[in-house]
């Protein structure tokens, strides 16, 4: 009996013991428990207080081990079988919301992570189950073109509008705080490097003359001329979206915050060695690396390209487009002909590894000679003649014939056509050949007038009447000219009427009174043969007389003619 009442005492003194342990706490109170025990359910927290908490394995992102420290809040002193009931999601939303409390008065940057995007923004993750919203315009220094590729990116925020009532009430911005992040490490740049330094950057976006490079929020500037010692005619052959080089720094403002960089110095310039290692005359072996509408650029060595322009691939191909004879790549023959290190340019000629086909022209083609040739092009003026490969001579119209006038060179011949042509002059030094068609027959001007000498009478036929005479074919295929005037005899008077008298076709004799090959000018007179005749009849009347009386007036042989009629 004395046992059980001692017994009961004993329970009785430790439940006042316990209870004494207990009334230090409240609930809601955080308290920092040990973890003393673990299993695949529950984490059990010594509080400090004679009693332990279990909680629920969930509530840890991750476990803890024995002998950690863990804050958690009392739910209830006294809970089912005298058990604290603790639980450390309310201790971590407690003291999240503190933390951002707190956070939000000073602007002191929180981590969060855009969870999702939602109207005008995204759901901002700040976690202990609070959500704030950041405004689109706040989520980056930049335009944020691709809103869900920020999804799932975490990152620090400056809180603008706290709730701690509303988790969803939250305003964040993710702005503010990355310009602060550029701003200190655009200041940490000015005040560490110097021009000459190498620094790291990685490429950001390109335009037409050159790259801007990323160097932690804000840019530095690569252009396209310092991106290599050789030519450039495109920033993406040289370095690429997203790669993180190593440049030089060559150019920094503090006040115009403008910051150059290169690509080129961190090699050494080839050029400057360029005279010890190439001459004028010198034939290199080099690849292909650019073609232009203007010509190729062939690469020396890295840093050095040289431009064979499109008038030195050929001495006698017309080449519209340098891709019709090399092709990037291609590994050609070029001489040097010439270079200006200041402009670090070099002058290259292909043609000049080949015999110069005009160099001998006048000993294959004297004037005089007779060739065949293919028509190339044919010109409102005139006709290309090629006479062999890549050798054209020039036929104008004005020489294919001696009498008839071209109106276009279309209506003597077409592109295909073979012609027989001669040569008339060739001028080496300018490439060019002149031909003719109309020498081949000779000149039928100089014939006529040769056997048509001034005063001569020649016959023809009427080829056009006019108001101001009449045109006579003659020998030769030569058009001759009638004036209206000297249609009559010199004692006839002239009147339109007289035109009638002549028609297309009828055969007519007249007397030349002009004739020049150099204007090709034929003048013919019907007067000026009647006025001939009545000369020679006066003369001849004159001297079957002149054994009688040689004392004669012109009045005496009109007489005489008129008493014979």
């Amino acid at each position: 009996m004395e046992d059980e009442t001692q017994m009961t005492d004993m329970q009785s003194l430790l439940q006042e013991q316990y209870l004494k342990s207990l009334a230090g706490i409240e609930d809601g109170q955080i308290v920092t428990g040990t973890v003393v025990q673990l299993n695949n359910d529950y984490v059990f927290v010594d509080v400090g207080y004679k009693s332990e908490g279990k909680i629920p394995v969930d509530e840890f992102i991750e476990l803890p081990k024995l002998g950690d420290k863990v804050n958690v809040v009392i739910v209830n002193k006294e809970g089912k079988g005298g058990q604290v009931i603790v639980s450390k999601r309310k201790a971590d939303a407690k003291e999240r919301t503190e933390a951002l409390r707190e956070a939000a008065e000073n602007r002191t940057p929180v981590l969060g992570k855009f969870s999702k995007v939602i109207k005008g923004g995204f759901e901002v993750d700040l976690g202990a189950d609070y959500k704030g919203f950041c405004p689109l315009s706040k989520a980056d220094v930049v335009r944020v073109e691709d809103p869900e590729s920020l999804i799932g990116k975490t990152d620090y925020f400056i809180i603008d509008k706290f709730h701690g009532a509303s988790k969803m009430k939250s305003v964040v911005n993710r702005r503010e705080y990355l310009e602060k992040i550029i701003a200190e490490n655009k200041k940490k740049f000015f005040d560490s490097v110097q021009i000459g330094d190498v620094v790291q950057g990685e490429v950001k976006s390109f335009t037409s003359f050159g790259a801007f490079i990323d160097l932690g929020g804000f840019d530095g500037l690569l252009h396209i001329n310092d991106m290599s010692w050789g030519h450039v005619t495109k920033p993406k052959d040289f370095v690429k979206k997203g790669q993180v080089v190593q440049l030089r720094l060559i150019n920094i403002d503090p006040e115009t915050q403008k910051i150059n960089l290169s690509l080129k110095h961190m090699t050494a310039d080839p050029w400057t060695t360029f005279a010890d290692k190439y001459h004028v005359g010198d034939v290199i072996t080099a690849p292909v690396t650019k073609i232009t509408s203007f010509g190729v650029f062939i690469e020396l060595e890295p840093g050095i390209e040289g431009l064979a322009h499109i008038s030195e691939l050929s001495w006698t191909r017309k080449i519209t487009n340098p891709a019709e004879v090399v092709k990037i790549g291609d590994v050609v023959q070029a001489k040097i002909l010439g270079y200006d290190l200041d402009k670090k340019r070099v002058s290259l000629g292909l043609k000049q590894l080949q015999d110069n086909p005009w160099d001998t022209i006048a000993e294959r083609y004297p004037v005089g000679t007779v060739v065949k040739g293919t028509v190339a092009k044919v010109t409102s003026s005139g006709a290309f003649v090629t006479l062999e490969n890549g050798i054209d001579g020039f036929l104008h119209m004005d020489d294919v014939s001696w009498t008839k006038k071209l109106k276009n060179m279309s209506q003597f011949c077409k592109e295909g056509d073979e012609l027989e042509v001669q040569v008339t002059r060739v001028e080496p030094q300018n490439r060019r050949i002149r031909l003719s068609v109309k020498e081949l027959g000779g000149n039928p001007w100089s014939n006529l007038r040769r056997n048509y000498p001034k005063y001569s009478v020649i016959t023809g036929t009427v080829s056009n009447v006019t108001d101001f005479g009449v045109f006579v074919k003659v020998p030769g295929d030569i058009e001759g000219l009638i004036s209206k005037y000297n249609l009559v005899g010199p004692d006839e008077e002239y009147s339109d009427k007289v035109l009638e008298n002549f028609k297309v076709g009828d055969p007519i004799t007249a007397m030349v009174v002009e004739i020049n090959p150099q204007t090709q000018k034929l003048s013919l007179s019907i007067k000026e043969m009647i006025k001939k005749n009545q000369e020679s009849e006066m003369a001849k009347y004159m001297a079957d007389n002149d054994e009688d009386d040689d004392t004669f007036s012109l009045g005496d042989i009109l007489k005489a003619k008129d008493e014979e009629i």
